[in-house]
């Protein structure tokens, strides 16, 4: 039996703004000092009145432009009915007929190695405030709940894509890219851990069978926290949905739409329960916000304020720099500020390929090592350039190089490290590439004397005994070029 997967996406953001949505309580995450962060607008209470956060606003229109959204001229606030703790005015502000933006796309890529790409269709992006967070303790036999109403009235922007998703991999890719393009724009952290990027999955099955496609019920996969665990839950949701429609065959209409968790531990999503239609939310205009229309000299300065897109910027960087498609991922994945030291750097060296080396391997290591962001590298673009340029110009090699990387590194916490500290340890060391060929042979000739064993392997027809002379003469000979002594080696030995 045959089916096809369909997938659609709810993802939640957290916009980085200093103050809530309609209040001006701060909306830093603050996990340490429950119920501080909070005011009688965000709690809720009689006779508070809301006031729009322009900034808000603009974060999402800002995002919505990136989405290819189309802009409502007219949009509008509507309140959401329902109850739990950490919703305590027993309401939600939210957007519903009226959304102030609507049928966007983004781009994903489909395949690495082809280049081939797909349009994931966005139905909508509103704006609504985040309820407040409910903390359960269930350990040895507790039945303890808390709420942290903190994040109450946060600005939240949510994304709802088309259901044009076709695997659980489908569904992550497209998350991570929505991730990178929210942080390439500064409207979001995007911070999973702490709930600044939340995820509801919508799934179910198209069965085909006897030429027919029969959908099975849609099932909600709610507050998913992790690309691991989005991949995860659908990946068990279609599993268990094909083996309930062989026990069961029931279809969608058959039973209630169901809202389900996923348990990482077992490995299984768990039923919660039925989800609500809009007609249980009982939407209605809120009363107390005014509408808001955007005017076409906003849209256009906000649009005109965009950055260069991640997509676009991996095809730019692959065609300037002569780079893979593997090496621009990398470069761009990392995040607006890795890529800017990137080009920085590259631009000032004039070698595209050797500081794409560096930065996807010598750097990275040393940013995951160190537990740094790149903004906190000790070593800025211009003084890395300074370094890589010295290795085409024969002044040391890359060996050589590496050594005073990590010196430079070394020195981080002592101040700026400028580029005339690179010739402070270059001399230290000795690492010099040396440029007179007649000391370099009397060091060669000296090695050869002591190693006649190598030297008669070598001329019997042994030619990876070369590689031990190289060893001892670059010993000998700091800042010695390998290719170099290896030539003048097997000169001085075919000549003798």
């Amino acid at each position: 039996m045959d089916y096809t997967v369909v997938i659609g996406l709810e993802v939640h953001v957290q916009l980085q703004t200093q103050s809530k949505i309609f209040c001006g309580c701060s909306a830093a995450y603050n996990p340490t000092q429950p119920n501080v962060q909070t005011c009688p607008v965000c709690l809720g209470l009689p006779g508070a009145l809301p006031v729009m956060n322009r900034q808000a606003f603009e974060l999402a229109l800002k995002t919505a432009l990136a989405l290819n959204c189309e802009i409502a001229s007219y949009t509008k606030w509507d309140r959401k009915q329902y109850y739990y703790p950490d919703l305590p005015k027993g309401y939600q502000i939210s957007q519903y007929d009226c959304p102030f933006s609507k049928d966007g796309w983004l781009e994903i890529e489909m395949n690495a190695e082809t280049g081939e790409t797909r349009r994931i269709g966005i139905i909508r992006a509103h704006l609504e405030e985040d309820a407040g967070k409910n903390m359960h303790d269930e350990s040895g036999g507790k039945t303890d709940s808390q709420v942290d109403l903190n994040r109450a009235g946060t600005p939240l922007l949510e994304i709802v894509s088309q259901p044009d998703l076709r695997s659980a991999a489908e569904a992550r890719r497209y998350l991570e890219e929505l991730r990178l393009l929210l942080t390439y724009l500064n409207v979001s952290d995007c911070n999973m851990q702490e709930g600044s990027l939340r995820c509801d999955a919508n799934v179910n099955l198209h069965i085909h069978q006897d030429g027919k496609n029969i959908p099975t019920p849609i099932v909600e996969i709610k507050n998913l926290n992790s690309f691991r665990n989005v991949e995860l839950a659908i990946t068990c949701e279609i599993e268990r949905q094909f083996e309930d429609w062989k026990a069961t065959g029931r279809r969608l209409g058959d039973v209630p739409k169901e809202t389900r968790g996923f348990d990482a531990q077992r490995g299984v999503t768990v039923g919660q329960r039925g989800k609500e239609e809009a007609s249980d939310y009982r939407y209605f205009p809120d009363p107390d916000l005014a509408p808001v229309t955007v005017a076409d000299e906003l849209i256009e300065q906000l649009r005109s304020d965009l950055c260069e897109f991640p997509a676009d910027r991996r095809k730019r960087l692959a065609v300037t720099w002569q780079l893979s498609d593997y090496d621009v991922r990398v470069i761009v994945d990392q995040g607006r500020e890795f890529a800017d030291y990137f080009e920085a750097a590259a631009q000032a060296c004039g070698d595209g390929k050797q500081a794409c080396n560096w930065l996807t391997q010598d750097i990275l290591r040393e940013l995951n090592e160190r537990r740094l962001t790149i903004a906190q590298f000790p070593i800025r673009a211009e003084v890395l350039a300074n370094l890589l340029g010295r290795i085409p110009a024969r002044q040391i090699t890359n060996k050589s190089a590496r050594e005073v990387f990590l010196e430079l590194l070394n020195d981080g916490g002592a101040g700026p490290i400028t580029s005339s500290r690179i010739d402070e340890i270059i001399a230290a060391r000795g690492l010099a590439l040396v440029a007179d060929t007649g000391a370099l042979e009397q060091v060669i000739t000296a090695v050869i004397d002591k190693n006649p064993k190598a030297v008669a392997d070598f001329r019997g027809g042994k030619q990876a005994a070369v590689g031990a002379l190289i060893g001892q003469v670059m010993r000998e000979a700091k800042g010695a070029d390998a290719q170099v002594v290896r030539e003048l080696i097997i000169k001085a030995l075919q000549s003798g």
